[in-house]
């Protein structure tokens, strides 16, 4: 029985599907007094790691004509940046709610989310 249940196991962790372990970033080029609608960005999702991820966001950026391209956000499931005239907010968490209100708590009163995604 023993021997049933460890192949099961095993079985199982063969058989998990790949995204559950997906990884994703969003980068930014954006400036103190820029209007949020003007913030260039770059998503990336379903890199095997947070390093890949942040690494084809930041291309994502720039082949958008974005120069100065920075990652501002590293997720397992969900990222969020937000923006107002002066500050700006991050967030993640399980679902797109969890990290959109995150990075507006982190940026304050008058913000807007300017990008948000999830695996």
């Amino acid at each position: 029985m023993l021997r049933f249940v460890r192949a099961a196991i095993a079985a199982s962790v063969i058989f998990v599907p790949a995204a559950v372990f997906a990884a994703g970033a969003i980068a930014i080029d954006d400036e103190e007094g820029q209007h949020h609608e003007d913030v260039g960005y770059g998503v990336a999702t379903g890199a095997d790691t947070r390093e890949e991820a942040a690494a084809d966001a930041l291309r994502r950026c720039r082949s958008e004509g974005n120069r100065d391209c920075r990652v501002v956000v590293r997720f397992d499931a969900c990222g969020a940046y937000a923006v107002s005239d002066r500050h700006y907010g991050t967030g993640w968490g399980n679902t797109l709610r969890a990290a959109q209100n995150r990075a507006l708590e982190q940026c304050g009163s008058s913000c807007r989310i300017v990008v948000s995604e999830c695996e």
